[in-house]
């Protein structure tokens, strides 16, 4: 019977995917109250929250973008958006968390996601990084090409210079549901627009 243990290496990174699982609900309830309170303190501002769809509506495309060409564990996928980053779904969220902080106007807000991006994703991405390495043999040469988080400016190519073939496909699309994040954040502008004078008539009752 063989055992398999973890490599050095490896040891903190799971350490760390254990404890990001443990604090990720935890840390989402942090941000809704916090959101919440931001709220009530002061009503967003209509220049913010315009200012703040520069960030969440490439957020929105590039996650949309992403889903139309994933395959998860059953092929490395390094054409379409995956051709200038590895990451293309989590710098989607990036974008559409940071959107939402400029549209509060919250330095608590912003500093709030930026730990939990860093405490969850990191631990996140690097667990799935283990996982395609030991599946994938190509995959040391794709992290050569395309960066890991920040996107090139050109598509890479495959090693013998040509373009990796691929297109975007509706059905994968609709298989990974991403049109939930677009939803999600139409319910969230929704409650920058009502929930200050929901919240205002709640505490001081009407004026």
């Amino acid at each position: 019977m063989t055992s398999h243990t973890a490599s050095p290496k490896a040891r903190p990174t799971q350490w760390w995917q254990k404890v990001a699982r443990r604090i990720r609900v935890p840390l989402g309830f942090l941000t809704a109250a916090l959101y919440l309170f931001e709220l009530w303190r002061r009503a967003p501002q209509p220049a913010a929250v315009g200012w703040s769809l520069a960030l969440i509506l490439p957020g929105l495309w590039l996650r949309g973008y992403a889903s139309g060409y994933v395959k998860k564990n059953s092929e490395l996928t390094q054409t379409g958006p995956y051709a200038y980053t590895r990451n293309p779904l989590y710098l989607g969220s990036i974008l559409i968390a940071g959107g939402f902080a400029v549209a509060l106007l919250s330095w608590p807000v912003a500093v709030v996601l930026a730990v939990g991006f860093a405490l969850i994703y990191i631990p996140v991405i690097a667990g799935e990084e283990r996982f395609l390495r030991a599946t994938f043999p190509e995959f040391e040469t794709y992290c050569k090409r395309v960066p890991r988080l920040l996107p090139r400016l050109t598509p890479a190519r495959n090693p013998d210079g040509e373009a990796a073939p691929g297109a975007f496909s509706f059905s994968l699309y609709r298989k990974h549901r991403e049109y939930n994040a677009g939803i999600g954040a139409a319910l969230l502008y929704l409650s920058l627009l009502l929930l200050h004078p929901a919240l205002a008539v709640l505490f001081h009752g009407p004026r």
